[in-house]
C-alpha cells in the first residue's frame, strides 16, 4: 500500500545547493495520463544544477528536480505497464514543469515509462539512462559505428556521458581520446575505456592531440559545448564531424559567426536526449543494460548519497569533483 506522504528534495529557490530542503510531501494524485513510481534513484545532471541556480526557464519554484530515475510502478493508468514493473523516465520536462525524481515517489507521463528487465542493484541501473541514452544518440550522429575505423575525440571526458561515450566506443573497437582538466582522473578514463587521456589546461588542445593524431580525430564529441565548440571545429580533420552534445561551460556560443567559424567542410552537429525519451529510448536502455551486465560497458557510478546528503551531492558535482555519474537514493 502507498504512503500518503513522501519525503522529497525541494529546490525552494534559485541558489546555491544550499536552497535544496528535503520536506514531508504528499504523494501525488494519480490521474489519467500518468503513472505513480516508487523512486528507487535517481542520477544526478548538470543540467539540474543550473535550473537550481535559476537559468532554465519555465521553471516555477518551489519544485522537486530531477530529468532521470529508476523505480517500480506503484500505481499506473496505462493498461499496457503494470503495478510492479521496473521502469526508467528521463526528460520530457522532468524537473522543470512537474516534480522530478529527487523523492521517494514521482508522478510521470505514461509516455516518459520505459520498462526495462534487469538484475543490476538500483543505484547502478539508476547511472545509465540519460547518461547512456545521451552517449549513443551522440554517436549515431556523429556516424561512430561498430567495428568503425575512425578516430574519437571526447571533449569533458569524466562527465558521465563522455565516460559512457568512451565505454561505447570502446566496445565499438574505435580508438578514443578524452580530455580531462584532472590528471588524478586519468586512471578512470582509461579505466572506462580511453585509448588516449589529454588534460585540458585551458586553451587549444591542438599540440597535445597532434602528437597522438598528427591529422587529427575524425569525430569529436564535445561535452564541455559553449567555450570549447569553435576550437573543436578546427581540431577535428577536414570534412570530419563535431557533435556538441553537453553543456559543461553553458549553453550560448557568444559571438557565434558560422562561415567565419566553421572550417569548409567540416561538420557541426548536435544531440539532445529528449529525442530518445519514452518508447523511442526503451529498447537502446534495455541494449545498454544487458551490455552493462555482460561486463561490456561499464557503469562508471562516480558515488551514491543518500536523500538527506542531496545538498553535499550538488557540491560534489558543481565543483567537479565526480568522474563519472553521481547518484541518489531516496
Amino acid at each position: 500500500m502507498t504512503s500518503t506522504t513522501m519525503r522529497a528534495a525541494v529546490c525552494v529557490r534559485a541558489g546555491g545547493p544550499e536552497v535544496l530542503e528535503v520536506r514531508e510531501l504528499p504523494v501525488p494524485a494519480v490521474r489519467e495520463g500518468w503513472s505513480l513510481v516508487r523512486v528507487k534513484a535517481a542520477g544526478l545532471n548538470r543540467s539540474e544544477l543550473r535550473t537550481r541556480q535559476g537559468h532554465s526557464p519555465n521553471v516555477t519554484f518551489p519544485r522537486v528536480l530531477g530529468i532521470e530515475c529508476v523505480g517500480i510502478v506503484a500505481a499506473s493508468t496505462d493498461p499496457k505497464v503494470r503495478e510492479g514493473t521496473t521502469v526508467a523516465a528521463v526528460m520530457g520536462e522532468m524537473g522543470r514543469e512537474f516534480d522530478g525524481g529527487y523523492a521517494e515517489y514521482a508522478l510521470l507521463p505514461n509516455s516518459l515509462l520505459m520498462p526495462i528487465t534487469t538484475t543490476l542493484p538500483w543505484d547502478v541501473l539508476a547511472a545509465l539512462p540519460e547518461t547512456y541514452l545521451t552517449a549513443q544518440g551522440a554517436l549515431d550522429a556523429l556516424g561512430v559505428v561498430p567495428g568503425g575505423r575512425g578516430r574519437l575525440l571526447i571533449r569533458g571526458g569524466t562527465s558521465s556521458v563522455g565516460m559512457a561515450a568512451a565505454s561505447i566506443a570502446s566496445g565499438y573497437g574505435v580508438r578514443t581520446a578524452a580530455t580531462t582538466r584532472g590528471p588524478d582522473k586519468i586512471g578512470a578514463l582509461t579505466a572506462a575505456g580511453a585509448d588516449h587521456v589529454l588534460v585540458d589546461a585551458g586553451g587549444s588542445l591542438a599540440a597535445g592531440l597532434h602528437s597522438v593524431w598528427p591529422g587529427g580525430p575524425d569525430h569529436v564529441l564535445d561535452l564541455v559545448g559553449a567555450d570549447t565548440a569553435v576550437d573543436s571545429l578546427h581540431l577535428v580533420r577536414p570534412g570530419g564531424t563535431v557533435c556538441v552534445a553537453g553543456s559543461l561551460s553553458g549553453w550560448l556560443i557568444p559571438d557565434f559567426e558560422p562561415i567565419a567559424m566553421i572550417p569548409s567542410g567540416t561538420r557541426l552537429t548536435a544531440f539532445h536526449s529528449d529525442n530518445l525519451k519514452g518508447s523511442a529510448g526503451r529498447p537502446v536502455l534495455q541494449r545498454v543494460v544487458r551490455e552493462v551486465e555482460a561486463g561490456v560497458y561499464r557503469p562508471n557510478v562516480d558515488r551514491v548519497f543518500g536523500l538527506d546528503d542531496i545538498v553535499a551531492a550538488h557540491r560534489h558535482m558543481e565543483n567537479n569533483q565526480a568522474a563519472g555519474k553521481v547518484v541518489v537514493v531516496p
